[in-house]
């Protein structure tokens, strides 16, 4: 009972990143497939740049539920009795399971079943995960974006710095979690998010990545 329930919630944190919802809402509310425009992505950083602000900021914000819902299916098991407050590991165990289920939204994100296995980079989902595991290092992780995005109007940099930013924060005395895997897991979600933006990364070495222009109105 107790493995297929962790199976069914697995299975359900997978759903829940497959919800691709720059591509149903830009197919609902626009009539058109945002995969087929501007960057080519489905996620929030293409629609802020093809459909707007308020597109942007609703898709970015869905997403970053998806992914802090789909970590807090841990507490499923716990309420279930799988994992008993009095033991001695619930901590650890919590934890465990915060980063499987995160982790599948994520790879659900980026490879929707709902959307023909073609998503996002995962940023906003990993964004609700990371908030779900330490919320405190994560709301600073946040702070480095948007000063890097002020500063050099770069989505992508801005991303791949707040995301390195969350494990080496955790490395330090007043971070640091109870279970040192999450530091870990950290630095391979700098790894993922790394190689979804490998293109980025080139582009942003050959001087040629486009900056958010973060002051021009966008058509809503």
């Amino acid at each position: 009972m107790g493995m297929l329930l962790i199976i069914c919630t697995s299975i359900l944190a997978y759903l829940l990143g497959s919800i691709p919802t720059a591509v149903w809402f830009s197919k609902y509310r626009y009539g058109m497939d945002i995969r087929e425009h501007g960057s080519g992505n489905a996620g929030a950083t293409n629609t802020f740049r093809v459909l707007g602000k308020k597109a942007g900021i609703f898709v970015m914000s869905i997403d970053i539920l998806k992914g802090f819902t789909a970590t807090s299916l841990a507490w499923v098991l716990d309420y279930s009795g799988m994992i008993a407050p009095y033991d001695e590991f619930w901590i650890y165990k919590m934890i465990f399971y915060k980063l499987i289920f995160g982790s599948l939204a994520i790879v659900g994100h980026i490879f929707p079943v709902f959307a023909n296995f073609k998503g996002g980079k995962g940023v906003a989902t990993l964004l609700g995960m990371m908030l779900a595991v330490h919320h405190t290092a994560t709301l600073l992780c946040v702070g480095v974006f948007l000063i890097v995005l002020f500063a050099f109007r770069y989505v992508s940099l801005g991303s791949l710095l707040a995301t390195l930013s969350f494990p080496l924060l955790l490395l330090s005395p007043r971070f640091r979690p109870e279970d040192p895997i999450v530091i870990v897991f950290g630095f391979l979600m700098f790894t993922i998010v790394a190689l979804t933006h490998q293109k980025n990364i080139v582009r942003l070495l050959q001087g040629e990545e486009s900056r958010a222009n973060i002051r021009m109105r966008k058509r809503d």
